[in-house]
């Protein structure tokens, strides 16, 4: 069976491929099955964004589709830039200015308010034609959630990773995350964390291992 990654992200790709390693299910991007969509990230919350792009890219690939939505929530921002983190320097959107904002406004933050975590929720949806697979029935959506705690760096260090990667130092590290391997970052990360619970989801349904401890 093909499950469709609904992503155009390919740092994303890369991630969730290496984690759903040893499952009997062949992970393929959009591109990868001509499929040009996009999908608003409008929702409050990251779980209805993640059911939103699921449901939206199984629905037009006619496959099983995993999609998640994540983001980073710093406390001394009260939560932001949360849901809005892909495009929190507006549009167009850049990881470069992202970064550049957040640090700016946490330019005077001392380090023990720098407080931060990382959040991924994880929506496996199955189109409502299909017939049940995998312990869901068609048109149904579940969700996992996956939680890293950490800080904010002063400055950008290591070139592994995207996004925020850069600047998020998981708790009890010293590095960021884009100074980890990747295998080290995925069992450390919210995205492991949400991604590992759907693994195992999908391998009690199928049978098979996923990636990672």
């Amino acid at each position: 069976m093909r499950l469709l990654i609904a992503t155009r992200n390919e740092g994303k790709v890369r991630e969730l491929r290496r984690l759903l390693a040893g499952l009997p299910v062949e992970a393929v991007g959009p591109d990868e099955i001509g499929l040009a969509l996009e999908v608003a990230e409008t929702g409050p919350t990251f779980e209805a964004n993640a059911e939103a792009k699921a449901r939206a890219f199984a629905e037009a690939g006619g496959l099983p589709a995993l999609a998640d939505d994540s983001g980073l929530v710093v406390d001394a921002l009260g939560g932001r830039p949360g849901v809005h983190s892909a495009r929190y320097a507006g549009p167009p959107r850049s990881d470069a200015r992202n970064l550049a904002r957040l640090l700016e406004e946490l330019r005077d933050v001392p380090e023990d308010r720098r407080g931060a975590r990382f959040v991924c929720v994880a929506a496996l949806a199955l189109p409502a034609s299909a017939p049940p697979w995998a312990g869901l029935s068609g048109g149904e959506v579940r969700l996992f959630r996956g939680i890293c705690e950490g800080r904010i760096a002063f400055a950008p260090r290591g070139t592994n990773g995207f996004g925020y990667d850069p600047v998020f130092v998981p708790a009890g590290h010293e590095r960021t995350f884009a100074e980890l391997a990747p295998a080290r970052k995925d069992r450390l990360s919210h995205r492991g964390a949400a991604l590992r619970a759907l693994v195992r989801a999908l391998a009690d349904a199928l049978g098979g291992k996923g990636a990672g401890p």
